[in-house]
């Protein structure tokens, strides 16, 4: 641990995870590409750049499904899929956290906070970095500086944690140390 000054972590897909079966279901029963289409950089990137809400994203989604009632009613499910914490990934940051500040750092939509709300997490991190609070996204260079000045640290001295390979070498050319999460495991290793 006393190689890091602080711990920059992903959200989405390491701290909280998404229930995928909800998702492939969704597709399966309205026979519509949901998640191809939602994650579709034309349409998630303004919503996570907060250029537009997430409930403008949802309507996007629609319009690119076909925009008729069965299109709004299979985009507006898709957004509601339910989520949790990743337990044990909570207490290892936690653990961590006794000796590090620990800064979220997620692309986002304008509803983060109540997410973070729902999830008990509102007070969890030392500090949480938006995309759409601060108007720029992973993997661009300047959302990994502000999270490090947030947690007081130099590049090289932060441990940055993402689901996403793209992400943690875009850490990576910055200086920091990156871990590309696919389990909790993953993480503690990095820890020990």
């Amino acid at each position: 641990m006393t190689s890091f000054d602080a711990i920059l972590c992903d959200l989405d897909g390491v701290l909280r995870q998404f229930d995928h079966a909800v998702q492939a279901d969704l597709e399966a029963r309205y026979g519509l590409p949901l998640r191809k289409t939602a994650f579709d950089p034309a349409l998630i990137l303004p919503a996570t750049l907060g250029h537009i809400t997430e409930e403008q994203w949802v309507a996007s989604v629609a319009a690119a499904l076909g925009g008729d009632e069965r299109a709004r009613a299979a985009a507006a499910e898709f957004a509601a899929v339910p989520f949790r914490v990743d337990e044990e990934v909570r207490a290892l940051l936690a653990r961590a956290q006794e000796r590090v500040p620990v800064v979220l750092v997620t692309n986002a939509m304008d509803t983060l906070e109540g997410h973070l709300d729902q999830l008990g997490l509102t007070y969890f991190a030392d500090a949480v970095v938006s995309s759409a609070r601060v108007g720029v996204a992973k993997p661009d260079r300047r959302i990994y500086e502000i999270a490090a000045e947030l947690a007081g640290a130099a590049p090289e001295r932060c441990l940055f944690v993402d689901d996403r390979l793209e992400n943690v070498e875009a850490a990576i050319a910055l200086g920091m140390t990156g871990v590309h999460f696919r389990a909790p495991a993953d993480l503690a290793a990095a820890l020990a």
